[in-house]
């Protein structure tokens, strides 16, 4: 079901593409180094990457009260599978992607029996879930190769990777709205100035935004602020307000069982080891 963890999830993605549309393996599009993640900045590192000149990118929801909206009969809606494009290639701890991308599918690492799941977003490409995944990766603290296409996790003793579509029948049981900030910890204001119409036009651009679950968020502009503190010299802020309408939904099928096993007998199914 989606969460505000998935809406999150989901635009530190799109913020992620905006900012390196061919992956964190190169410059991004300003020239900046970007460090993008869910949450807020722990003061002491968010005041070293300062003094090194890094853009610090947290996304999170804000602390105003969810909206209630729930409104649709509860029915089963079939999720339409995406024709499969994207693909992904093993060799040894290694994975990488090729072919296009659409929303709707989900790519996956497990890496020692834990999986790390990706809702591939409208403007990707076969680099930038490479790159969404190793920050995924590097957030649970592991140490990933990274170049173009291709990411690696040498210190794994299991590793495979996939890629599946979404399909089955969802349910919605509530709605919410609630808002989410996308705030941007700048070294100057030369850096918050050429960093913020690049994540503010993408995400204006978009109306409705793809979930882990397989459903989709509606998502608004909803505010912007500027703040210069007199009392830190070395610290620009922008904040982006969006505020994003989703459900909470059951599936009576798993939108996409990224690692798994079914054995059939006769007239029995036998699932076991489901993880997405």
């Amino acid at each position: 079901m989606a969460d505000q963890a998935d809406v999150e999830t989901a635009l530190a993605a799109i913020v992620a593409n905006a900012l390196y549309p061919k992956g964190i393996g190169v410059p991004s599009v300003t020239g900046h180094v970007c460090r993008i993640y869910r949450g807020f900045p722990n003061a002491a590192a968010l005041d070293a990457d300062l003094a090194s000149g890094v853009v610090n990118i947290s996304v999170a929801a804000t602390d105003g009260t969810v909206k209630n909206v729930t409104r649709y009969p509860r029915r089963w809606i079939a999720v339409a599978p995406v024709k499969q494009e994207l693909r992904v290639a093993v060799a040894q701890q290694a994975a990488t992607f090729s072919g296009d991308c659409a929303a709707g599918q989900l790519a996956g690492i497990q890496v020692n029996g834990v999986v790390y799941p990706y809702a591939v977003q409208v403007n990707d490409s076969p680099a930038t879930v490479a790159s969404n995944l190793v920050a995924l990766l590097r957030m649970a603290g592991w140490v990933v190769d990274y170049a173009g296409t291709t990411l690696g996790v040498p210190g794994a003793d299991e590793f495979t990777a996939t890629v599946v579509s979404g399909a089955g029948s969802l349910q919605e049981i509530k709605r919410q709205i609630q808002d989410f900030k996308i705030s941007l910890w700048c070294p100057d204001p030369a850096a918050r100035d050429a960093v913020t119409p690049v994540i503010d036009q993408m995400l204006a651009g978009l109306k409705f935004i793809p979930l882990a679950d397989g459903s989709y968020a509606h998502l608004v502009f909803a505010g912007s602020t500027a703040q210069d503190n007199a009392a830190d010299a070395t610290l620009y802020r922008r904040d982006l307000t969006y505020s994003a309408e989703y459900p909470t939904t059951l599936a009576q099928v798993t939108p996409a069982m990224l690692f798994g096993s079914m054995s059939v007998t006769a007239n029995t199914a036998l699932v076991a080891n489901i993880q997405s």
